[in-house]
């Protein structure tokens, strides 16, 4: 991850290249570079940083029609020059940058090591430099397909060599790439608006498509060889609506992100029906665990909420969960063989800075969820799990939230299996349900109108109220908070058992009660709360599944996502609470990515 460009033509490449990576600086990265073709070999500058930095090396540049640039968001190996992209084999004759995840980059670069390979960064991309250098016979284009079948993963790329210096050979599996067509130039870009300023005519690759450009022709093959013919996609969007992959906004954008980051981020992790964390030695850093301790704030607090349940229920291991900003300040009695779990999207939150420290202070081994590879979190944690959620630009976060969700339960599943307290079967068959979730949110995206339309009946709403039991509660929480932050709706969520607890006096005629019911054995229990609040007038907004028909009789309005195993709900009930806070946020003409008063990395205490 997480941009790549590519020129081959008339004007010189280098201007062309940065101009390309500037449009593609919203998407987030942590270094960038570039590679040219001149009459000596590759020319490669490349820096850690902004895009600025890079420019300031890039004086006394040489004159080349073709060439590839990139900007990097790290997934394998912090952040520094290095570890930036291009990359190149051992004799630097060819120059890769790639977008995605090489899964057996492990296995792949100790074979490569034993063949005489030397190896410069810590990231799996570089594994595709000399896996290229060792299948080249003569032949670029053969060298790339000869390259493919190694590999396990997603991955789009382009490579150069000044062995044929006349083209750009790219490729692509799960990561979008995508040919620009412009007047006697061509150009690679994994995004539309990195060249829409140059031409708005575009060949889509699809997986295992094949693109050989050069500065007169563009040709099209599969990867095993046979003619590709594509229709040329027509692109009119305006150069900001492009960043936004024609959404209006970066928050819906990452709300219909949220299948490809849950794909993401299983991949592989999962093997043979199991949860597979060998990278990272977990089993080792769980074993003889008897205690976890889960913190985070905001929206990875309620990650972690989510985390307690499915812990102690597959598991077997009892967990606490805390704000961060809370947790710092109690006196923690920490049983022997406790550990702690921090969740973080930027890996930069103080608070939860501040917990880990502390543990570590104490001699407790604490595991990081985050996103962001070479945070601080991820530095100072023994280990570390990321979410390949990939970059964030909303404030309010969707995707990351998700991704953070599905690693609580893979670190469930892990356990459940490492402990035996389920049968390997039942882990399997929960395995292959969890495989299928990105699936079935993509089916609740395809709501997204009828939930909009639910936005226009009660976006003028003073107050709102979300209510839930067991899973259902924790996920109203998010629900609740993503309205308040980007509505400025002032909104609760309660425990619907607490109702008769004093929140009932609070409902009135037309107030807005969203109520989830997704857990089979409290449909019950939820349709008499619902009854409740119906008899004082209030209006209920359900979601709930399908199948629940009892649940969908006693609705004002009604959302339903497909059925699943009651613990994942989770995951699809969120998506229906993100898009109406969205919806209803839209409707009030409030600013969606940039609410007022808010951060997305909250670096203070």
């Amino acid at each position: 991850m997480c941009g790549i460009i590519g020129y081959a033509g008339y004007r010189d490449a280098i201007p062309e290249i940065i101009e390309g990576l500037k449009r593609l600086e919203y998407r987030g990265y942590d270094s960038a570079g570039v590679a040219v073709i001149t009459d000596v070999g590759l020319w490669i500058e490349k820096r850690e940083g902004r895009l600025s930095r890079l420019e300031e090396c890039l004086n006394g540049r040489p004159q080349a029609c073709i060439g590839v640039g990139h900007t990097r968001w790290a997934t394998h190996g912090v952040p520094n020059d290095v570890n930036a992209h291009p990359h190149v084999d051992c004799q630097e004759e060819f120059a890769v940058v790639h977008n995605g995840i090489i899964e057996n980059f492990g296995h792949l670069r100790r074979w490569l090591v034993q063949k005489g390979h030397v190896f410069r960064s810590q990231t799996d991309t570089e594994v595709l430099c000399h896996l290229i250098e060792d299948c080249y016979q003569g032949d670029l284009v053969e060298a790339v397909r000869k390259a493919i079948p190694y590999l396990e993963g997603s991955y789009a790329m382009a490579v150069i060599s000044p062995k044929e210096p006349d083209k750009i050979v790219a490729i692509r599996k799960d990561s979008p790439l995508m040919v620009g067509l412009g007047e006697q130039e061509f150009f690679l870009a994994s995004d539309i608006p990195a060249v829409l300023s140059r031409t708005n005519r575009f060949y889509v690759l699809e997986d295992g498509e094949m693109a050989i450009v050069t500065p007169t022709e563009v040709r099209l093959s599969s990867v095993d060889g046979n003619e590709v013919h594509k229709d040329v996609f027509t692109a009119n969007w305006d150069p900001v609506q492009a960043e936004k992959n024609g959404h209006p906004h970066f928050m819906l954008k990452e709300i219909y992100e949220q299948p490809r980051a849950l794909r993401d981020t299983m991949r592989g992790r999962i093997a043979d029906g199991r949860i597979d964390f060998s990278d990272v030695q977990l089993d080792l850093f769980l074993q003889d665990v008897r205690k976890i301790f889960i913190v985070g704030c905001g929206t990875a607090y309620h990650a972690g909420m989510v985390g307690r349940h499915v812990i102690e229920k597959l598991a077997r291991v009892p967990v606490e969960v805390d704000i961060a900003s809370e947790f710092r300040y109690r006196e923690v009695l920490w049983p022997e063989n406790s550990i702690l779990i921090v969740i973080s999207q930027s890996g930069e939150t103080a608070d939860t800075l501040a917990v880990l420290r502390e543990a570590k202070r104490r001699g407790i081994k604490v595991l990081a969820v985050t996103n962001v590879v070479g945070s601080s979190v991820a530095r100072e944690a023994d280990t570390v799990l990321y979410t390949w959620a990939g970059p964030e630009i909303a404030v309010a976060s969707t995707k990351a939230y998700s991704t953070q969700v599905l690693l609580m339960y893979m670190i469930a599943l892990f356990m459940a299996g490492q402990r035996e307290t389920l049968p390997q079967e039942v882990i399997t068959e929960m395995v292959k349900e969890l495989t299928s979730l990105p699936d079935k949110i993509q089916q609740v995206l395809e709501c997204s109108a009828e939930v909009e339309a639910i936005a226009g009946k009660y976006h003028r709403a003073s107050s709102a109220f979300f209510l839930g039991r067991g899973l259902d509660y924790m996920i109203v929480l998010e629900g609740a908070l993503k309205l308040k932050e980007i509505s400025y709706i002032h909104a609760e969520a309660y425990a619907a058992g607490e109702l008769k607890h004093g929140t009932l006096a609070l409902i009135e005629e037309g107030v807005p009660v969203i109520s989830l019911v997704t857990q089979d054995d409290l449909q019950d229990k939820m349709v008499s709360n619902i009854k409740e609040v119906k008899a004082r007038k209030g209006t209920i907004i359900g979601i709930t599944k399908e199948g629940m028909t009892k649940t969908i009789e006693e609705c004002d309005e009604v959302i339903t996502i497909p059925d699943t195993d009651q613990l994942f709900t989770p995951l699809l009930s969120v998506i229906p609470l993100q898009l109406l806070a969205y919806h209803i946020a839209v409707a009030r003409g409030c600013d969606v990515d940039k609410p007022r008063n808010l951060a997305k990395s909250v670096t203070v205490e």
